[in-house]
């Protein structure tokens, strides 16, 4: 599969678990604070988002889903940090600097939840969906890349 089309595919699969994850966020609000809504929303989105991926985007490693989706995490909670200082300074602090009231919660989650996108697909391809061997050398330094 071309690079190009792996990226598509990325982006595809990401937009399904990123409404995945809004979704909940929203229907969660109700329940519980937006700050904690957006955490929960996160693992439903980042549990969707591995199946997707391993599946359709980048190719399994037989009987390596368990490290698999320990590395997606690892890299998930980086991505969970940014995506919730995103959506809770746009949402409790940019927006109401400059008035802007529609909708603003779900605009900042949204926002939010895009910001990552470049960064978890590098992330994802060079170690979360590498061969145990592979991301072994990734880890201590002996990259395999051309």
């Amino acid at each position: 599969m071309s690079e190009r089309a792996r990226l598509a595919l990325f982006v595809v699969t990401g937009g399904i678990a990123a409404g995945l994850n809004i979704g909940s966020r929203w229907l969660l609000g109700y329940f519980v604070s937006y700050e904690v809504s957006i955490g929960i929303a996160f693992l439903i989105g980042m549990t969707t988002a591995f199946f997707l991926a391993r599946i359709f985007v980048f190719e399994p490693v037989a009987g390596d889903a368990h490290w698999q989706f320990v590395r997606f995490s690892l890299v998930n909670a980086i991505a969970l940090v940014q995506v919730w200082l995103v959506s809770v300074c746009l949402a409790r602090v940019v927006f109401p600097a400059i008035g802007f009231v529609w909708q603003p919660e779900l605009v900042a989650h949204v926002i939010g939840v895009i910001s990552p996108i470049a960064s978890s697909y590098v992330l994802h391809k060079r170690f979360s969906f590498r061969g145990p061997a592979e991301t072994s050398d990734c880890i201590v330094g002996r990259s395999r890349l051309p």
